[in-house]
């Protein structure tokens, strides 16, 4: 691998403090003209500027002192390596203030970073170009040379001269828009000043667009731009950020400060969305929504993106951390309160239940690896702030917060939060200073407890036993790190600062104790308890650590689930822990099976969502042997209840949650071969082909993956028409995900193929690849080899960025061979991913992970299945 020169931030000498920024986009030729002048601030002589630049020619520069003769720059030195430039110049230039000039070029690139173009069609179906930015973490420096680094802020003036037929947007609102002299054709857009804010929340987009607005209740213009023709689409996301502001006013106590936002939809767009200030991108998946072809799932995704995002706002634009090593606490944060903001809009999506199933137990899953990374991590390089956008900065962030908040308890939590936001408005800010906010509001240890989640990665399993003395229960409790593959039972083992809460069978909603875990173990008396109750630890699932109950104590929580008694959130947890223990060859994967069996009265989404997924796990791992039909039994036996319960059509007076169980539980039975389902799946499709009876968007996604997973080419072919027919980005995105369920190896081929072809964005060819991957034995195989062949291609396209490690997890995190994480190791030895490096070493480690499991228990897992058949004696 090659070495990299160490990484050094910019030099401190020179700094901005406006941006006048004037761009000229040419949508044709898809190149752009710049002109740049920043009032600076000199602190010390110097006879060169440094800056970040990349891919940005520079023409001519100069220095103009305050009252003083301009200086031309004699020489501009490129490190295209640290994407730095340095301007020289004849003479030093003196302490105080100064007025730095720049022309430039530049390319409208297709990488979907920097300043970018974007494809799209008009209604006539003629294909156009839009130009759009996305400079999080580092590609201002495409746009226009700056001080690329959250910390050093400045105002912006930004100027856009662009075609007269097409709309400009800015961070701020327009006020000045005028002909421009040299060409009829064009205008000049004039914003307003921005606050002083980072170079990475600066974005422009030029294209054509409808709207729709309104106002918030606290006086702000919102605005959703969608594709042209489709207005209608952007109704839903403009009403859940009407209300989303004045909640986060109230619960920040802190105004919105621009005097509007927009919200826009972007045809080319790698990330779900992006928080820039005053003007937020999103993947039109992320924004649109179509009363009639939109599912629940979808809705749900849009309202949790918009909280996100909106959240931003404060968290992460008024108050920016100071170097990308905070990156996690800016999405940590909006991860976990977007779900607060989601539950305060819409409180019958149950969203907190399905938060654990969504982000706590994925971030568990991944933080389990030895290949993990502490939430806090220090970057350097560009190149690595890409890699932690992942689960542990965002999931493992939003969970610990999560645990935060309940230790806090709201009110203080608020408090803090205040203080905290008016304390560093327009600066920047750390972990620790949002910690010594709590502190103060809440007056406990919160630097202690959660350096100890930050700043080590991984978490422990809390290991519980118990006995009865009189009316007491004494609980033994200790801890140790947990491993995905087996407690860790080495000398220097790592602890936490544990906040851990109980509750009882008296009252399985209510904490009956708290206390904090700030050693290896500990014992804990519990008065008033009869022999009978059972005790539960972590209700709510809300504490980041995995459980291990004595046998004697799982035993008496287990009709807890199948009476219900237990909580969703716990009854999941419970099921999610056990799981996982399996995995980690802590317990055997029978245990699981049987108690997977208990779940058969269960009414909760959430909870078989969770339950579906590790399911899916279970059968990913078991189509590596030669009884893959045997759990394809077991996952029928499973659902049918639910299933006949359910039926195909919405019953009077249901709502969001039921619309998401019927798809889970259709999608799962099709899948694995539930005739009735298959029958009824297909009938349905061929009314829903013929336009007799369109398919409720509910249904979509099931019925395409049933009768994908056992058709033949036409099945393909009619799919792949409806493909090309769909207006909605939604709808498209659909059936590129189970497009890969088809079973024959040519059509495989050709679903692959068509994953690169020009009818798949850019950034979804990822779900298609993954769809193949994950879909069946062979699937897996083909997808892999097409990575390999392909590889150039991919890593072109996505040029480092996250989407490249998504396409490596997704492709190989399936197999369960020693041999096969060898050669995946190998491939990358030779083909460099550095934003993806992390991910390799995961993967090779899930792939090990797996064939361990698989050697562990496949005979006794196969012993179970059969046995649960046979005839009793």
């Amino acid at each position: 691998m090659p070495e990299r020169r160490p990484f050094v931030r910019l030099p401190t000498d020179v700094y901005p403090v406006n941006y006048g920024l004037c761009l000229k986009p040419d949508l044709i030729d898809f190149t752009f003209e710049g002109k740049l002048e920043a009032v600076v601030e000199v602190t010390q002589a110097t006879n060169q500027i440094v800056m970040n630049c990349a891919d940005i020619d520079i023409i001519t520069a100069s220095f103009a002192p305050e009252g003083g003769e301009e200086i031309n720059a004699t020489g501009f030195n490129y490190q295209n390596e640290d994407e730095k430039v340095t301007l020289s110049f004849p003479s030093a230039l003196q302490k105080g203030s100064g007025t730095l000039k720049i022309d430039f070029v530049g390319e409208l690139n297709d990488k979907m970073k920097g300043f970018y173009r974007s494809k799209y069609a008009t209604p006539a179906g003629e294909i156009r170009y839009a130009a759009v930015t996305q400079f999080e973490a580092t590609d201002a420096r495409r746009a226009f040379p700056c001080w690329d680094e959250p910390a050093i802020k400045a105002t912006f003036d930004i100027t856009l001269i662009v075609p007269k037929d097409r709309v400009a947007l800015s961070n701020m609102n327009v006020i000045d828009r005028k002909p421009y002299p040299d060409d009829e054709n064009l205008v000049e857009v004039k914003f307003a000043t921005t606050p002083i804010m980072s170079t990475y929340l600066v974005a422009f987009v030029i294209g054509e667009y409808d709207f729709v607005e309104s106002q918030s209740s606290d006086g702000v213009t919102v605005r959703v731009y969608t594709p042209i023709g489709k207005a209608e689409q952007g109704k839903f996301a403009l009403e859940v950020a009407t209300k989303t502001l004045p909640f986060y006013k109230d619960y920040f106590n802190v105004p919105y400060p621009l005097p509007k936002i927009d919200l826009i939809a972007i045809a080319d767009f790698a990330a779900g969305a992006m928080e820039n200030w005053g003007l937020v991108t999103y993947r039109e998946t992320a924004l649109l929504i179509d009363p009639k072809n939109s599912c629940s799932s979808s809705r749900q995704w849009v309202a949790l993106v918009v909280g996100h995002e909106l959240a931003h706002q404060w968290f992460g634009n008024l108050v920016t951390m100071e170097w990308w090593t905070h990156l996690w606490l800016n999405e940590g944060f909006a991860s976990w309160i977007e779900y607060l903001c989601v539950d305060h809009c819409f409180p019958e999506y149950d969203i907190w239940t399905q938060f654990v199933s969504a982000d706590y137990t994925r971030a568990l899953d991944l933080d389990a690896l030895d290949n993990s990374h502490p939430i806090e991590v220090n970057v350097g390089h560009p190149s690595e702030v890409d890699e932690i956008f992942d689960a542990i900065s965002y999931s493992k962030g939003a969970s610990v917060i999560r645990m935060l908040h309940n230790y806090i308890g709201d009110e203080d939590f608020r408090k803090g939060m205040n203080a905290y936001l008016l304390k560093f408005q327009h600066k920047n800010a750390s972990t620790e200073d949002l910690w010594d906010c709590l502190e103060q509001a809440s007056g406990k240890p919160i630097a202690a407890v959660m350096s100890s989640w930050t700043k080590q990665m991984g978490f422990p399993i809390i290991v519980v036993d118990q006995e009865q003395q009189g009316d007491d229960r004494i609980l033994k409790i200790s801890q140790k790190k947990f491993c995905a593959s087996g407690p860790h039972n080495g000398e220097d083992c790592p602890s936490w600062m544990v906040p851990i809460s109980i509750c009882t069978s008296e009252d399985p909603a209510c904490t009956k104790l708290k206390v904090l875990l700030d050693r290896p173990e500990t014992s804990i008396t519990l008065n008033n308890i009869s022999p009978d109750q059972w005790v539960k630890i972590n209700p709510g699932t809300v504490g980041f650590y995995r459980i291990q109950y004595s046998s004697s104590m799982l035993e008496s929580l287990l009709p807890g689930i199948r009476d219900l008694t237990l909580q969703p959130v716990d009854r999941l947890g419970l099921q999610n822990d056990l799981f996982s223990l399996s995995r980690a060859g802590m317990i055997s994967t029978v245990e699981v099976l049987k108690l997977m069996e208990a779940f058969v009265n269960e009414p909760n989404y959430t909870v078989w969502s969770d339950l579906s997924c590790n399911l899916g796990v279970l059968s990913s791992l078991l189509s590596h042997t030669d009884f893959h039909e045997e759990i394809q039994e077991f996952i029928r036996d499973l659902f049918t209840p639910i299933g006949l319960k359910l039926g195909w059509d919405s019953r009077q007076g249901e709502g969001h949650l039921d619309a998401l169980l019927r798809g889970l539980v259709l999608g799962k039975l099709g899948k694995a071969g539930h005739k009735p389902t298959l029958e009824e799946a297909r009938r349905r499709f061929k009314d829903h082909v013929e336009g007799k009876q369109i398919l409720s968007a509910d249904l979509r996604s099931p019925v395409y993956l049933t009768v994908l997973k056992h058709g033949d080419s036409t099945t393909l072919d009619t799919m792949l028409k409806l493909h090309k027919q769909a207006d909605m980005q939604e709808e498209k995105n659909r059936i590129e995900r189970v497009l890969g369920a088809i079973s024959a190896p040519d059509l495989i081929q050709k679903v692959l193929n068509f994953a690169l072809s020009e009818e798949v964005r850019p950034q979804d060819t990822v779900s298609v690849i993954g769809g193949v991957a994950g879909s069946s034995k062979h699937g897996r195989k083909a997808a892999w080899k097409f990575v390999k062949d392909n590889w150039e291609e991919l890593h072109n396209r996505y040029q480092g960025g996250f989407l490249i490690s998504r396409l490596i997890k997704l492709s190989v995190d399936g197999f369960a061979v020693d041999k096969m994480a060898a050669e995946v190791k190998s491939f990358f030895e030779s083909h460099h991913a550095p934003a993806a490096e992390r991910t390799v070493q995961q993967c090779c480690e899930n792939i090990l992970l797996n064939a361990a499991w698989l050697k562990r228990d496949a005979d006794d897992i196969h012993q179970y299945l059969l046995q649960r058949k046979a005839p009793p004696v």
